[in-house]
C-alpha cells in the first residue's frame, strides 16, 4: 500500500503542509526565552516580598536555556533510540503544560519548575525537528528549507517579541498564555509528520560510525556556543548600552533589537540561500561571523539610535546567514544513524551559549565597560573570521562523503 502524499518516505518531495508544520515548530523554540522579556519587571514587582525575588526573576528568562543546555544531547540519544516522533509529540505536550503553568503557579518557585519543565521539552522539540529535517530533505531542497527556518524563527522573534510585550502590558502573567499554542501544532504534527525510514545493518552501521568527523563536529559546537554569546549581547546588554547613550524609551529598544531580528530574517530568506551556491562552508562561516563582528564593533563606538539601528542592521546580516548554516553543517556531517545526538548536541551548544551570556559579559561590563564589551566580542569574532577564512584558503580536506560543497 502507498503511503499518503503527507506522510512520504525519506527522499521523496516533501508535502507544503509537513514544510509548514516543521517551520511552525522550530518558531517554538523563540518563544522560550522572548515572549516573557518584557514582563520580568513586573513579575519581580509582585513577588517583592520574596528575599531572591531579584534574582529568581531573572531566572526566569535564563532557567529554560540551562535546561535545553543539559537535556538535548539526552534527547538526541533518545530520538536516536526510539524515534523522533515520539519524542516530538511528548515534547509538545509536555511544552504546553510547563509553558501554562505560568498562568496559575502562585510562587517563584512554582514558576521556575515550569520554567526548567519548558526547557525539557524545547530540548526534545528542537533535537527531534532538527533530525526529522535530516530525514526528509536531501540536497538543495534542505538548503532551501533551512534558509526558511532560519527566517522563520527569525520572524517569530519579532512577533513574540511584541506580542509579549503588547501582552504584558495587559497583565504579568499574560504572556504565558502564549504558550498554548503548540497545542495548536499539535494535530498538524500527528498528522504531517512521520518517522522516516531508517537503514540498518552492521555493515551500515559500522561504515557510518567510522566516518562520524568528531573534530570538525567539536570545532561547529564552539562556533555554536560563540556564536550564541555574541547573539544574547544584543538582548541582553543593548538596553543599557541605549540608556547610557541617551535613549531609555522601552520601544525604542524594542525596535532596535527587532530591527536585528528582521533583517536576519531577510538575510536567510534570501542571501543565504545564494551564499550556499556560490561559496563553500568555511567561506560561508567567514562571511557570517564577519559581518557578526562588524556589527558589534559599530556599536561601540555609536553614539545615536541611528547609529545603533544602523549597527544591529549589519550584525542582523551576519546573524541571517549563520543560523540556518550551522544547522545545515551539522545535519550534512551527521550519519543518518547519529542525526539525534549530533542535533543534540548543536542545540546544548546554542542555549549553553545563550545561558553564558549575561554571566560572561555583566561582569565584564562591570569592569570594563558596557561599549569594551560589544567592542572585544567584535574582535573575538573577527579572530573566528578569520580563521574560517585561512582554513578555506589553504584547502582544509574534509571528507569527500560530505558533498562537494563542504570539500576544498
Amino acid at each position: 500500500m502507498n503511503a499518503p502524499p503527507h506522510i512520504a518516505a525519506s527522499g521523496a518531495a516533501v508535502s507544503p503542509l509537513r514544510r509548514a508544520t516543521l517551520l511552525c515548530l522550530a518558531a517554538l523554540t523563540i518563544m522560550s526565552g522572548a515572549t516573557m522579556a518584557p514582563s520580568l519587571p513586573a513579575l519581580q514587582s509582585h513577588f517583592a516580598g520574596h528575599p531572591d525575588s531579584e534574582l529568581l526573576s531573572r531566572l526566569v528568562l535564563t532557567l529554560p536555556a540551562l535546561a535545553i543546555a543539559l537535556c538535548a544531547p539526552i534527547a538526541g540519544a533518545i530520538a536516536d533510540r526510539f524515534g523522533r516522533l515520539r519524542l516530538l509529540l511528548f515534547s509538545i505536550c509536555l511544552y504546553s503544560l510547563a509553558g501554562l503553568s505560568g498562568l496559575v503557579a502562585d510562587s517563584l518557585a512554582a514558576i521556575l519548575v515550569g520554567r526548567a519543565l519548558l526547557g525539557v521539552a524545547v530540548a526534545g522539540t528542537m533535537t527531534s525537528v532538527t533530525a526529522l529535517v535530516g530525514d526528509y530533505f536531501t540536497g538543495s531542497e534542505r538548503e532551501s528549507y533551512m534558509s526558511q527556518q532560519g527566517a522563520f524563527v527569525s520572524f517569530g522573534g519579532v512577533v513574540f517579541l511584541i506580542g509579549g510585550g503588547w501582552l504584558a502590558d495587559q497583565h504579568w502573567r499574560a504572556p504565558f498564555a502564549v504558550y498554548g499554542i503548540a497545542l495548536l501544532v499539535l494535530p498538524a504534527a500527528m498528522a504531517f509528520l512521520s518517522e522516516a525510514p531508517r537503514k540498518s545493518g552492521s555493515a551500515t552501521s559500522s561504515s557510518s560510525a567510522d566516518s562520524v568527523p568528531y573534530l570538525l563536529l567539536a570545532a561547529l559546537f564552539v562556533a555554536a556556543l560563540l556564536n550564541s554569546v555574541a547573539f544574547y549581547l544584543i538582548p541582553t546588554q543593548l538596553p543599557f548600552f541605549l540608556r547610557e547613550i541617551g535613549i531609555s524609551l522601552p520601544s525604542d529598544t524594542g525596535l532596535a533589537i527587532a530591527g536585528s531580528n528582521l533583517v536576519g530574517a531577510l538575510s536567510s530568506l534570501y542571501l543565504y540561500r545564494h551564499l550556499r551556491t556560490r561559496f563553500k562552508s568555511l567561506e560561508i562561516f567567514a562571511f557570517g561571523f564577519a559581518f557578526m563582528a562588524a556589527g558589534l564593533l559599530l556599536i561601540s563606538r555609536a553614539d545615536s539610535f541611528t547609529a545603533v539601528m544602523f549597527a544591529t542592521g549589519i550584525y542582523g546580516i551576519g546573524m541571517g546567514a549563520m543560523m540556518p548554516h550551522l544547522f545545515s553543517t551539522a545535519i550534512h556531517l551527521a550519519p543518518e544513524r547519529m542525526r539525534g545526538r549530533i542535533a543534540g548536541g548543536l542545540s546544548a551548544s546554542i542555549f549553553f551559549g545563550q545561558f553564558l551570556s549575561p554571566l560572561l559579559s555583566q561582569p565584564w561590563s562591570q569592569h570594563f565597560g558596557l561599549p569594551t564589551v560589544f567592542l572585544h566580542m567584535g574582535i573575538l569574532l573577527l579572530a573566528l573570521s578569520a580563521a574560517a577564512a585561512v582554513g578555506a584558503k589553504i584547502r582544509i580536506r574534509l571528507p569527500a562523503s560530505y558533498g562537494r560543497i563542504y570539500a576544498t
